[in-house]
């Protein structure tokens, strides 16, 4: 056949111009491939709002249709390697996760329960693309881990230990406990140890000093005046940085340790501006002297007539 080949072709100088290609597709699946989202996804959750979260899994590929595969994908290549064909599934698998979830309208924190449903329903979606367009197969289609960004993982963290603790005020509580465990694990002090006292003993003033014996008493407005508002809403600036809120009451006590003095800077809601708190109208009267007492006299004052 060769030489007829040959022979056959002398018109065309003895170089046929029926000629044929042989490509070789692998069959075998193709395992332990890896998808995850390059980028955050930005979900409408119905406990936390907007919120943005990653996705990683594994998959397994295969061939089905090497013929629809050599149409759609080789084309006139000579070669085409796994890795151009792993990074077009794993962006379907992206886009279908991403329309996925966003259909599923499950909340953030039910998504770990939801993992083999949710890969069930991912793998249909991404075969129903890649077996009709590109005669490829999915066996497998996992999802690993669901992810929150970093910073939505510690307000997660912080919420847990508010329901452990039971409570705000114990809450609270623990809080001040870590910030003097951080304070005398740092003997050398610096800018966050300076204003540790003025935070952590305004903040701890209305708990421990109705307890303490002999402790300060604090400063009680005068009778007869109006009950001030408790909520906290006072800043106070300490080493150039604002602490609070502190409630009106703390902010008393402190005055009367000598913590806050006349020149202190204060700001509550409805200052136009932080001022010092002798000046606030809140304040002002806890920083005003005594009047200076009348002159003594050598002679008593005369006696009234005797009637």
């Amino acid at each position: 056949m060769p030489i007829l080949s040959t022979l056959l072709g002398w018109k065309f100088g003895f170089n046929s111009p029926f000629k044929s290609e042989v490509y070789f597709v692998s069959t075998r699946p193709v395992t332990d491939l890896k998808w995850g989202t390059p980028n955050p996804i930005m979900l409408r959750d119905p406990e936390f709002g907007p919120i943005r979260i990653r996705a990683f899994g594994t998959y397994v590929l295969r061939a089905g249709d090497p013929k629809a595969l050599l149409n759609e994908i080789v084309g006139t290549d000579g070669e085409v390697s796994t890795d151009e064909v792993t990074e077009l599934v794993r962006s379907i698998i992206i886009e279908s996760f991403s329309e996925l979830l966003g259909s599923a309208n499950i909340a953030a924190l039910d998504l770990a329960s939801k993992y083999r449903v949710l890969s069930t329903d991912l793998r249909k979606m991404v075969v129903e693309r890649i077996d009709d367009e590109y005669g490829l197969e999915c066996p497998e289609l996992m999802i690993v881990n669901v992810a929150f960004p970093e910073e939505v993982e510690k307000a997660l963290d912080i919420r847990t230990k508010i329901s452990v603790l039971g409570d705000l005020n114990r809450f609270q509580q623990y809080q001040m406990g870590e910030a003097m465990t951080t304070a005398a694990a740092n003997p050398s002090g610096g800018g966050a140890a300076d204003g540790l006292g003025l935070g952590l003993g305004m903040a701890m003033a209305g708990r421990m000093a109705p307890g303490m014996m002999g402790g300060p008493s604090p400063v009680m407005p005068p009778v007869g005046m109006p009950s001030m508002n408790v909520s906290p809403n006072w800043y106070v600036a300490s080493q150039g940085k604002p602490m609070g809120p502190f409630t009106i009451q703390q902010i008393l006590d402190a005055i009367g340790r000598g913590e806050v003095q006349a020149q202190t800077v204060v700001w509550t809601a409805g200052m136009p501006a932080w001022i010092a708190a002798n000046q606030a109208p809140q304040l002002a009267m806890y920083f005003q002297s005594p009047p200076p007492l009348p002159a003594a006299t050598d002679s008593p004052p005369p006696l009234p007539p005797t009637p």
